[in-house]
């Protein structure tokens, strides 16, 4: 076994190689602090017939007895994965993939576990070097390592790798995974921060991820394997140059229309015509020519953008297609919107509900509430495609979560506005950036809902090309330049400053001046998007939630009077309830909600929660329910679980022989408190007889 140790930010990284895990093609045990993660790498021995692609799978696994606990499952064990460890796996995944061989076709699977974990050191950063150091040290072709840092703003100041409870009060989240010289995957969250101070800390990252990679490439000059030949796939140039030769000039006229459908068709009747002339030529060759189909479409896209600034639909390179937006058009929701970019649509729907509807995250870290949601769906028609509906994938859980990152640190605390919000992005049209198009549906969808969000985000994506060491960038991509392009970096913000980012490149690496250009490019798209289409639809916030949204009254209790509104086995609050068709939520700091979509039951019942929380004083006048008929008088409900006690003598201005000729079971009746003695009973007069009697 060989251990080796660095220092990374404030804290030690320690790798163990060859005690785990042998029999994987890479493995080691990483040490972050008290946060540790086996990562492995495996290959499969051969190619899969058929296959013209890189299939690789990257996994990050919840463990929860990294943080001393047993799944709370029926079964008892882990099951799905978590949101988190999908978007951790999709990290992983975005860093390592631009690096392997673009003709490499065995199987790869990638996989981190998580063994321990402190909320000191970042999972996902362990997780990542884990990754690097695993394949670096393999046989597996690549052509890393790499190295990933995360970058936090505390106090003004950019903090490296903070612990959980620092990023709890961060202006920025931020994820940097770069080689010696490029960047290779950004992920953040930001409470609106400038380009210049996000490009920052992106070059900050990459200078720690430097240090990273030379005590990386140290491991691997010393236990690192040779990496093996891989078979490559024959090529037939003849038949690529007689596709050229013959076809060049109806592909191109198929490929400039600017309606995705029309060229679509067109592509797919000159490909059948293509593919049937070369088969009478070159028989039992049906996969080369459509491999070559597709390289050539590839050259003629990437031809256009960088020699002639020329894309297919006849935009211009800084050009964001034709916006449109509406509000309110679906009835019954709290709040709806549908936003249009070119053929990308998204209908946003907005939900507000009690904060007891929030979601419980149980997982490796911090066990919180999350009282805003975002949920993302891609059906098939959105692509113009038939097949069976599925549960959401790791593409749409991830993309409701960049558009989730985007617009929290816009949405309201509880503290102001005390709902759960969930939003829900319907894909209906999808032509690229469709997660981008989502942030600005649904800033339109919360405003409509009558969220007062602190300020409107817009999102947009930056494309890339590039020849040699020449690049050049452009806005609102669509799908066929997505595709064939080298770069989609998604960014969302406000006017004020950036709330999210997402980057994936197929490249090896963006050079700095790149990233500081794609900033530059989408804050200026995004302030169109939003004073050219979306505050056109609606400039700010409707003054109340909808009319069809349910009404919340807030007020604080003492903590020491929350076990007198919930009452025994929560009989108390449940009766509330039940009488005034109300949800009652009780925080443990003493805040109080009081949720119905009619807003008298709230107070109706609010007053109930008061009267019960109120120490009841002598000569205070209250209201109450007979419960109880004695001979000597009558008990009454003043509040909920708090009952006092009206002798026969103070039921009436005059002599009474029974209690029942004036009062019965259920009559509510005004007392005034006269007495409350050293055991807290409470002694009650009728007020109506009071003016007859001297205290």
């Amino acid at each position: 076994m060989d251990v080796f140790k660095t220092e990374v930010g404030n804290q030690i990284l320690e790798v163990e190689i060859g005690k785990m895990a042998q029999l994987a093609n890479g493995s080691c045990f990483v040490k972050l602090g008290d946060t540790s993660v086996l990562a492995t790498v495996t290959m499969s021995d051969s190619v899969r017939e058929g296959i013209d692609f890189f299939p690789l799978v990257v996994d990050f696994e919840e463990k929860l007895y990294s943080v001393g606990r047993i799944p709370g499952s029926f079964s008892r064990r882990e099951g799905k994965p978590s949101e988190k460890a999908i978007l951790i796996s999709r990290l992983i995944d975005r860093s390592i993939r631009p690096l392997f061989p673009k003709d490499f076709r065995n199987d790869v699977s990638v996989v981190c576990t998580a063994l321990s974990y402190s909320e000191e050191s970042p999972i996902e950063i362990a997780s990542l070097i884990g990754a690097s150091i695993a394949l670096s040290i393999s046989d597996v072709p690549w052509n890393g390592p790499i190295a990933s840092s995360l970058i936090g703003i505390l106090d003004g100041s950019i903090a490296v790798n903070p612990s959980e409870s620092d990023m709890d009060r961060s202006d920025l989240h931020l994820t940097v995974s770069s080689t010696l010289n490029k960047i290779l995957m950004i992920e953040a969250g930001a409470n609106q921060i400038s380009d210049d101070k996000m490009f920052e800390s992106v070059m900050v990252a990459h200078e720690q991820n430097k240090k990273i990679i030379e005590f990386i490439k140290s491991i691997s000059s010393k236990v690192g394997l040779k990496k093996c030949e891989y078979s490559v796939p024959d090529e037939r140039p003849e038949i690529k140059q007689d596709i050229e030769k013959s076809f060049t000039s109806d592909l191109e006229s198929a490929l400039y229309v600017s309606n995705k459908k029309e060229r679509e068709l067109k592509l797919n009747s000159i490909a059948n015509e293509i593919l049937n002339s070369m088969l009478e030529k070159y028989p039992d060759h049906e996969s080369y020519i459509k491999s070559y189909i597709y390289e050539i479409e590839k050259s003629i896209v990437r031809r256009w953008l960088f020699d002639n600034d020329k894309r297919v639909d006849g935009r211009g390179m800084d050009q964001i297609r034709d916006l449109k937006a509406e509000v309110g058009l679906i009835p019954k929701v709290h709040g709806s919107a549908l936003f249009s970019r070119g053929l990308t649509q998204v209908l946003s729907i907005a939900t507000l509900a009690p904060l007891s509807d929030c979601q419980l995250i149980d997982g490796v870290g911090k066990i919180h509430n999350k009282y805003y949601m975002h949920h993302y769906n891609f059906p098939p028609y959105s692509v113009g495609e038939s097949r069976p509906l599925r549960a959401p994938g790791r593409r749409e859980i991830g993309h409701g979560a960049l558009a989730e990152r985007a617009l929290r640190p816009v949405i309201p605390p509880t503290s102001e506005f005390p709902y759960s919000i969930r939003v829900v992005s319907e894909i209906l049209s999808s032509n690229g950036s469709t997660s981008q198009g989502s942030v600005c549906g649904s800033t339109l969808a919360l405003m409509d809902a009558g969220v007062p969000i602190a300020a409107p985000v817009a999102g947009i994506s930056c494309g890339l090309i590039t020849k040699g060491d020449s690049w050049k960038t452009f806005v609102d991509i669509q799908g066929i330049e997505d595709f064939f392009g080298d770069m989609d970096f998604k960014v969302a913000g406000t006017k004020t400053g950036i709330t999210a980012i997402q980057v994936d490149v197929k490249i090896d690496g963006l050079l700095p001046e790149i990233v500081k250009e794609a900033f530059s490019v989408t804050h200026k798209a995004r302030i169109k998007i939003l004073d050219e289409c979306m505050l056109k639809a609606l400039s700010a916030p409707r003054s109340s939630v909808s009319e069809n949204a349910p009404k919340i009254l807030s007020y604080n209790i003492p903590v020491d009077k929350i076990r007198d509104v919930i009452g025994a086995g929560g009989k108390t609050v449940q009766k509330i309830c039940a009488d005034f068709d109300v949800s009652v939520d009780i925080e443990d700091d003493g805040r109080l909600f009081v949720s119905s979509k009619n807003i008298k039951n709230c107070e109706i019942a609010l007053n109930q929660i008061k009267s019960i929380v109120k120490d009841v004083q002598i000569g205070d006048v209250v209201s109450g329910k007979i419960t109880r008929i004695a001979s000597f008088g009558v008990f009454a409900e003043i509040a909920p679980g708090k009952e006092g006690m009206c002798h026969i003598s103070n039921l009436s201005d005059r002599r009474i022989e029974r209690v029942t000729d004036v009062v019965s079971v259920g009559d509510i009746i005004s007392f005034k408190v006269i007495d409350i003695d050293s055991r807290g009973r409470i002694d009650l007069r009728r007020i109506s007889a009071i003016s007859s009697f001297k205290d």
